[in-house]
């Protein structure tokens, strides 16, 4: 046989007969894919291409054969990381003259309350390039100021004359009447850039944070735009891209509003994630997603997706709907240092893709993936799924040397503080958003996935006091998969500042929102739309609003949802409606658990492995081979492709029915 007919035929089924849906997950170190074809489901982890992240995404479609009939349903971390690496647009800024600075003066809030040189973030816009504009709307949207012809040929040559990129427009109380930002966005559309107007983008109160979506809006756009453009040429599929709020978008939509993005690749995986727990039973879990990177936490409770309508992203607040998801700089490829004052440190730096850690053999530094290689919880040779080689003279060369500077006894006492540590900022990272938030994690399941969360998770699972583990199928692929599964989603939203017992004027501004949003779906799919309708309701004269579903005992729900909240309620308060929300959802796809064989299971092999109380010789199983009855008690190794999962000495894994791998503590 010839060396081409047998590369022909190692290539997956996938590709002869073509994927009907493939989910994708571009992360910083990898880049996942789940493909849903005639024979099944099919899987790839390929080496992430920072540079160009697309080339990665291009090069996964081509190799799982993706065609023009094909929908590739995309999470992307392009978004998040032109913030954060501060490589967004040019962008001007037009605003009501007077409130060109508010970007700066903010809330006057101390990200660090006791700092005594406290330095804010950089606005995103200069002060030379923010332009006030000779207008102003009251709060129930009257002109105090009218528009003229004149102040929007002046604002014209302004902008023009500062060569934007991105045009973002944020008037004072636009909520109310959007005829002044629409006036001028129609005169600077003449400059060719696009133009982002907070009227439509979010059409909320509180100023300070509107305009600082808009302007993270414009700022984000022409990369995302160039993003999605170079995914065009490089395939004929048809994609969509996940947005924050856990659904998807069309790219041409997604182009429009880039700032929906911004957890894009962790909201795939915490919806993936609530499917895992709800199948094995559990209503209340945490979810755990360790990737290359960074790890991705969030807590889930009666099946709900934790969401909040305006939070902090690197920052700089965004006031639109996203999941509830805390990130910290501990992954896979963290680099590990020895800081000033001989003290070790693991993250929030880290080696990426290239060079990637020690192990990979290009010369990386040291990180948490090296010190997993040294303590035998990952094994030398070829990740199983992936082409990557690991190194372990290289992991150990690099950890001797961390242990030189940390003045430690070798290799496996740095490992060990490496992993200690890492696994110290895991288990903070939970805390805060359970403990923290007024949840308690006892009694919860935590669910691991991403390439190392199930590395770590019995020992942060042991600290937290979690009932159980739980590693799903494809765990290293989760959030492809949570890609794929996910189903299409609009909202929209709009502040009306009505007493709650003005029913015909909500419903009026509801029908509106519903309009919009069945709007922005194709015709043939607008009869299957699920309709929620939500409101921000808080007691008149309060300072903050609860999000409570909207119906005709909107009342009754508030004071419930108060006292849930804050302990009491005041049945003879006047209630608020602040703002208005309808949600459309279609359902994603829908896979069937693959059936575990019912013959005998026998482990692959044995490794040494460095636990808590010492080495220890432990089973290495196969993920693919384990039956449906199969039962272990650890110490052992599962193996998967893209994943591995550690279960430590008084611990043991049983299959659930679901195909996930149900780890629980025993006495012994």
């Amino acid at each position: 046989m010839s060396r081409s007919r047998r590369r022909q035929t190692r290539k997956p089924a996938a590709v002869s007969a073509g994927p009907r849906v493939i989910g994708v997950d571009s992360g910083g170190t990898f880049t996942d894919f789940v493909a849903l074809g005639p024979t099944g489901i099919h899987v790839l982890k390929l080496p992430s291409t920072p540079r160009a992240p697309d080339r990665a995404v291009v090069a996964g479609l081509g190799r799982l054969g993706a065609a023009r009939g094909t929908l590739v349903r995309h999470g992307s971390t392009v978004a998040t990381n032109t913030l954060l690496e501060r490589t967004g647009a040019r962008v001007v800024l037009l605003t009501t003259r007077g409130f060109e600075d508010l970007l700066e003066i903010g809330r006057q809030d101390r990200a660090a309350l006791y700092a005594l040189a406290p330095r804010g973030l950089e606005p995103l816009v200069p002060r030379r390039r923010r332009i006030g504009v000779e207008e102003r709307l009251g709060p129930r949207g009257e002109r105090w100021l009218p528009l003229t012809g004149a102040a929007v040929r002046r604002a014209f040559r302004a902008v023009s004359g500062r060569r934007p990129q991105a045009i973002a427009i944020g008037l004072l109380h636009a909520y109310a009447d959007p005829a002044h930002e629409r006036r001028l966005g129609r005169a600077l559309s003449r400059l060719g850039v696009p133009i982002t107007l907070s009227s439509h983008l979010c059409p909320e109160i509180r100023e300070y944070e509107r305009l600082s979506t808009t302007v993270l809006n414009a700022y984000l756009g022409p990369r995302v735009c160039g993003y999605l453009a170079g995914l065009a040429r490089g395939t004929a599929a048809r994609v969509e891209v996940v947005l924050s709020h856990g659904g998807t978008a069309t790219a041409s939509e997604a182009a429009r509003e880039p700032v929906r993005q911004l957890l894009s690749g962790p909201a795939a995986g915490l919806a993936a994630a609530r499917d895992v727990a709800a199948a094995c039973g559990y209503e209340r879990a945490l979810t755990l997603d360790v990737g290359g990177t960074s790890t991705d936490c969030a807590y889930v409770d009666q099946g709900l997706l934790p969401r909040r309508r305006a939070r902090t992203v690197a920052g700089f607040p965004v006031l639109l709907p996203l999941l509830d998801v805390h990130t910290v700089g501990a992954g896979g490829g963290s680099i590990a240092t020895c800081a000033s004052g001989g003290l070790l440190e693991v993250g929030p730096q880290s080696a990426g893709a290239d060079p990637g850690p020690a192990c990979y053999g290009r010369g990386g530094p040291p990180t948490l993936t090296d010190a997993l290689l040294v303590l035998g919880r990952l094994s030398a040779g070829r990740l199983k799924g992936s082409a990557l080689l690991l190194d372990h003279r290289a992991a150990e060369r690099a950890m001797l040397l961390l242990a030189d500077r940390l003045e430690l006894a070798g290799p496996v006492a740095a490992a060990l503080g490496v992993a200690q540590l890492a696994e110290a900022h895991i288990e903070a990272a939970l805390r805060k958003v359970s403990v923290e938030r007024g949840h308690d994690p006892r009694g919860a399941a935590l669910v691991a996935f991403g390439g190392a969360g199930g590395l770590h998770a019995c020992p942060v699972a042991e600290a937290l006091g979690c009932e159980a583990v739980l590693a799903p199928r494809h765990a290293g692929l989760l959030s492809a998969l949570g890609a794929l599964t996910g189903g299409a989603r609009r909202e929209a939203s709009r502040s009306v500042l009505l007493d709650a017992r003005e029913r015909d004027a909500l419903e009026r501004g509801l029908a509106a929102l519903e309009r919009r949003v069945r709007g922005s779906f194709p015709s043939d799919r607008r009869p299957r739309l699920r309709i929620e309708r939500w409101a921000e309701v808080r007691y008149a004269g309060q300072s903050h609003e609860l999000s409570v579903r909207y119906g005709s005992d909107l009342a009754a729900r508030f004071h419930r949802a108060h006292a849930r909240s804050f302990g009491f309620f005041e049945s003879r308060r006047a209630i608020e409606v602040v703002t208005l929300e309808v949600r459309a959802s279609l359902p994603g796809e829908r896979i069937a658990p693959a059936r575990a064989w019912e013959g005998a299971t026998r482990p692959a092999g044995r490794a040494r492995v460095r636990g808590s109380s010492g080495w220890v010789s432990a089973p290495v199983w196969e993920r693919e081979g384990l039956s449906s009855r199969f039962a272990t008690r650890g110490p052992a190794l599962i193996l998967e492709a893209g994943s591995t999962l550690w279960v430590p000495k008084r611990w043991r894994a049983r299959m659930h029915p679901s195909g996930t791998l149900v780890l629980t503590r025993g006495r012994s």
